[in-house]
């Protein structure tokens, strides 16, 4: 048994464990890791049980509704982060010198998820000697020395550099599902919203985004007092609009990430004079270096394109400071 344990335990640790491994351990969440990896939530904590057998102990506290690293995971991660991120370059090298175009972009999960990826099969079907990567993350990066092409940015104009290219604005507003307008309490008037389920972000009356809030929403349209039915908070944006596309309560939504649904029907908006105006915007950042590369080049022109029309789509006026740099 002794020798069975110690062959066991020298033997190569998976690849495909690595990565499961390092995506729970960077969003310390089985369901995210999931969702990035394009797992069932069952396949990725079989692999996080599997390199646990392997190198014989455990990496993660499992707690009821968090986890978090153990001593000996944290130690594997910093092993396991750089050497992936080496890995990817080697392989993004690789595909280069053969002769593949390629474009890298970040940008944060609702927006590749709600807006980006809807419409990637347009380029891709115009462009098939391109391949495109996308980094979902809230982190900023800094493109003057990874290996990121460009940036889809969500920030106030004071908040980006001043290269940045204005893609479109925002306003907010309340959603809902046609099938709960219509089976669900009657919905005429904003105080009768506390007949409903109010969706929101768990965490947005503790960051920057708490002009996202129903709060805010009630102050501006004189019904400070209101309290909802119940409330059903998640951590994405896109969440909360499937959660209200499934008729499980009212979102306050971001107009240009669901201005599709509202134009196919599949959410309506009760209240559509009583938007809020939002301060962020949504930019294309470039890196410097990257500008000149023909694939890059093209992947931008086709962001701006589409950026026309959801700006055509929700009658987006820019602030006039940013004029220069529309289409």
């Amino acid at each position: 048994m002794l020798h069975s344990q110690t062959h066991l335990r020298s033997r190569p640790i998976s690849a495909g464990q690595l990565r499961a491994f390092e995506a729970v351990a960077r969003h310390l969440n089985f369901r995210a890791a999931s969702e990035e990896l394009a797992l069932t939530q069952s396949a990725v904590s079989r692999q996080i049980q599997g390199l646990e057998d392997d190198v014989g102990v455990s990496l993660f506290h499992r707690h009821t509704r968090a986890v978090e690293l153990t001593s000996a995971g944290g130690v594997l991660l910093r092993a396991v982060s750089p050497s992936l991120d080496r890995i990817d370059g080697a392989v993004r090298q690789i595909r280069q010198s053969a002769g593949r175009k390629s474009v890298a972009l970040t940008t944060f999960a609702s927006f590749a998820s709600m807006w980006l990826i809807p419409r990637l099969e347009v380029f891709q079907r115009d462009n098939p000697d391109i391949d495109i990567r996308i980094d979902a993350s809230d982190v900023a990066v800094d493109l003057d020395i990874s290996d990121i092409d460009l940036a889809l940015r969500y920030a106030p104009a004071s908040h980006v550099p001043p290269h940045a290219i204005r893609l479109f604005g925002e306003q907010i507003t309340a959603v809902i599902s046609p099938w709960l307008l219509k089976s669900g309490p009657r919905l005429k008037k904003p105080d009768e919203l506390a007949n409903f389920t109010l969706i929101e972000a768990g965490d947005a009356h503790h960051t920057h985004l708490e002009w996202l809030t129903w709060r805010r929403w009630f102050d501006e349209h004189a019904t400070p007092k209101l309290e909802a039915k119940r409330w059903l908070y998640f951590n994405y944006a896109y969440q909360m609009v499937q959660a209200a596309l499934t008729g499980q309560g009212v979102v306050l939504a971001r107009l240009p990430l669901i201005a599709e649904s509202l134009a196919s029907g599949d959410l309506v908006e009760p209240f559509p004079n009583m938007r809020m105006d939002s301060p962020m915007a949504y930019w294309l950042v470039i890196g410097q270096r990257n500008m000149a590369r023909p694939e890059v080049a093209a992947f931008c022109e086709w962001l701006r394109a589409q950026a026309k029309l959801t700006r055509e789509a929700i009658g987006d006026v820019p602030d006039p400071d940013t004029l220069d740099s529309l289409d």
